[in-house]
């Protein structure tokens, strides 16, 4: 095998990824949207007759490291949620949350059933819609964070909620993906959900008792070497093991492990130290390699016209979800029609934990590459959107 055949589009990826993600961050887009463009302009390498750059060989390797990659993005997304903060909001997060990941998801599997058939079709087919669902239940903050971070109201009622409601909508949807994938099989036999849902149990009952272990560790390190590299260090070992003993033990994705190990070490005095410190390892190279390599491998020659309405259709399902079951909930939860609306229109961003879900599913083989590209879109959509109608929202309201 010539590994050093994998070093060029290594090459290639970080360079390109660096200066489109610097380009997105200047015109207020998430950095993830750069990534994935230069994977989508290096994957033009592919259309050169006889190129010796994008090999089998090659791209073998950086399909290893942005396997790597996606876990660590969980890890790190796990890291930096914050319990107290859903403490704090209490049960109208919970309504929220719940109505934010049940509306978009059944708009997505509703879309996916009219153009994919499956209301009278077999298990499988209904099972891989539902994953199409299950992609537009994730929510990115970011974009909604660093605007009512400028309105100077990131710490008013709409602010906490939108956070705390974003935190718990993570948790939910690495759930139910884990649980989608593992009904279907990932050796293609189908599971029963009381055998999926026990295992699921398990794993976060062993996962309890292990992060707890790990946790009070991590503290006795911490006070003898306050930090020290050796405490990402053993973060990281932590978050490899929980990927890897979820998938081999459990048959829970590898993802839900990773987010788990965070999800337990986030409570940890020094969570923040390592969650920066693997932050600079991860965007160094495993996590452009990740987002290059979905731009790479995306198929275009699979894009028909029907694909495109059906994409259009799932793209208006996953804004439509959000901003109609968050608002609908935050009514129910007694907000006022405006704040409503404000929260909404705050859980409507996506960005890279849609990413994961939509690429577990390619990898399992329950949903088209080709939508991909719409994911992309839906992305790029609800960053452009949602500060538009937040910061309109708030103008009124000081007029």
């Amino acid at each position: 095998m010539e590994y050093y055949s994998v070093l060029l589009p290594l090459a290639l990826i970080m360079a390109t990824s660096k200066v489109l993600s610097k380009a997105a961050s200047k015109i207020n887009m998430p950095q993830v949207v750069g990534m994935l463009l230069a994977g989508v302009v290096i994957g033009l390498i592919n259309y050169i007759p006889n190129q010796q750059i994008l090999t089998e060989t090659s791209m073998e390797g950086v399909g290893f490291i942005a396997k790597l990659g996606v876990i660590m993005i969980m890890f790190s997304a796990g890291l930096e949620t914050d319990i107290k903060q859903i403490k704090s909001i209490g049960a109208p997060a919970m309504v929220i949350t719940a109505a934010g990941v049940i509306v978009p998801m059944g708009l997505g599997f509703v879309v996916a059933c009219l153009f994919n058939g499956g209301f009278s079709a077999g298990k499988e087919i209904l099972l891989n819609n539902l994953f199409y669902g299950v992609i537009l239940t994730a929510t990115s903050v970011s974009v909604s964070v660093a605007t009512l971070k400028e309105l100077g109201k990131l710490s008013s009622k709409v602010g906490t909620t939108v956070i705390a409601a974003a935190i718990i909508d993570d948790i939910i949807g690495v759930i139910v993906l884990s649980f989608v994938i593992a009904m279907k099989g990932t050796d293609g036999q189908s599971q029963s959900p009381l055998r999926v849902t026990l295992m699921t149990a398990l794993f976060f009952v062993a996962a309890g008792l292990f992060g707890t272990c790990a946790k009070q560790l991590m503290q006795v390190v911490e006070k003898r070497y306050p930090h020290h590299r050796l405490l990402p260090i053993f973060g990281l070992a932590t978050c490899f093991f929980f990927a890897y003993a979820s998938e081999k033990w459990f048959g829970v994705a590898d993802i839900t492990g990773a987010f788990a190990a965070g999800l337990f070490l986030s409570r940890n005095p020094e969570s923040g130290y390592i969650d920066r410190r693997t932050d600079i390892m991860s965007y160094m190279i495993f996590t452009p390699v990740f987002f290059a390599n979905i731009g790479m491998t995306v198929k275009f020659n699979s894009i028909n016209p029907a694909m495109i309405l059906f994409g259009l259709c799932f793209i208006l399902a996953g804004l439509a979800g959000k901003v109609f079951g968050c608002a609908g909930a935050s009514l129910l939860c007694k907000y006022s029609p405006k704040d409503s609306l404000r929260v909404g229109v705050g859980m409507m961003a996506r960005a890279e934990v849609a990413l994961v879900c939509a690429q577990k599913g390619v990898e399992n083989g329950m949903i088209n590459s080709a939508i991909m590209p719409f994911i992309l879109m839906l992305i790029i959509a609800s960053s452009f959107i949602t500060p538009m109608i937040l910061k309109k929202s708030y103008k009124k309201q000081a007029e």
